[in-house]
């Protein structure tokens, strides 16, 4: 899947997808009467782009901050599957492969085909942010003020949303990783190339394919100072910053994580074609936040989705670099 069907939809498209329709009239209709929204449109009464409605231009210029912000802070996503569904629980089949045997002739067949375990993910995870002020506040608010606030909700959204896709690896129990257990770094305190490797060779041998290295930015200054690593990296055309991608090294995506989720003491080699799920139930999209008893008028961006673990031998934890 390409990395822009990866995010969350701008306005415009959302509007054109019949399936979301619904919602946006939904949103809209609640905005109508909120006084956030309403200075938006009062500060463009000509709507959004294609967007002549002041109302739904508004929600439309918001979302698209929103989405705008997230994006950087959202490379999470490139670390598992990603699946949109509209199913609030999706059931996903792990294969057992068969298993062949050496029979003589007029010897009984043995039936070993593959068998099937299934796992359970439920789209059960709300991450919501919100930013609140008085009806007086807002009446004279600029946009300057407005989009500020916005683009932080979207940041801040997408920051947890990458948080919570690292910690399905942080916490996968150690024999349940390839190999059995965690990789020692050879060096404490510094992440190697020997390590990378002793930790991809041990996906391979758990018949996987790894295909990504996960660092924090400390732990790029150190394969930076390690002339095995420089030697054998290659921007190429894959470098893309926005995604947290460095390059390649020994066929592994470098994905260096500058939100902060990823230990400084821990790297990871995953497949991640297999390694881990996440569940899009419901995108990120912003609506109208209101409570009268408090005067409190606003915004909130959120998102539902679900996360799990699929295939944790797929998975090489490096600890102590």
């Amino acid at each position: 899947m390409k990395w822009e069907d990866l995010l969350p939809l701008r306005f415009e498209a959302i509007c054109k997808d019949p399936t979301l329709k619904a919602e946006v009239d939904k949103v809209a209709e609640r905005a109508s009467t909120n006084p956030f929204f309403q200075r938006v449109a009062e500060l463009f009464p000509q709507g959004y782009e294609a967007i002549t409605s002041p109302i739904a231009g508004a929600i439309g210029r918001v979302h698209d901050v929103v989405i705008e912000a997230a994006q950087p802070e959202l490379i999470g996503r490139n670390l598992v599957q990603v699946i949109r569904t509209e199913e609030a629980l999706v059931r996903f089949p792990k294969a057992k492969k068969a298993k062949a045997f050496e029979a003589s002739e007029l010897a009984s067949i043995w039936f070993t085909g593959e068998k099937i375990e299934t796992q359970d993910v439920k789209a059960d995870l709300e991450i919501r942010a919100g930013a609140d002020w008085t009806r007086r506040f807002l009446e004279d608010a600029t946009w300057n003020v407005l989009e500020r606030e916005s683009a932080e909700l979207g940041r801040a959204v997408a920051l947890l949303e990458t948080e919570r896709i690292v910690k399905l690896f942080t916490t996968i129990p150690s024999t349940d990783l390839a190999g059995g257990g965690e990789i020692s770094a050879a060096q404490s305190g510094t992440l190697t190339y020997a390590d990378i490797v002793k930790a991809r060779r041990a996906v391979k041998a758990e018949r996987f394919k790894p295909d990504c290295l996960l660092i924090s930015a400390n732990k790029e200054g150190d394969l930076w100072l390690d002339d095995k690593f420089i030697h054998n990296f290659y921007y190429g055309t894959q470098q893309d910053k926005q995604r947290g991608v460095l390059g390649t090294f020994l066929n592994l995506e470098v994905i260096v994580d500058n939100s902060g989720a990823t230990p400084d003491n821990k790297a990871f080699i995953l497949d991640r074609s297999v390694a881990a799920v996440m569940l899009i139930r419901r995108d990120i999209m912003v609506q109208s936040f209101d409570d009268e008893k408090t005067d409190s008028h606003g915004v909130v961006a959120s998102e539902r989705i679900g996360l799990g673990v699929l295939r944790s031998k797929a998975v090489a934890r490096i600890t102590g670099c």
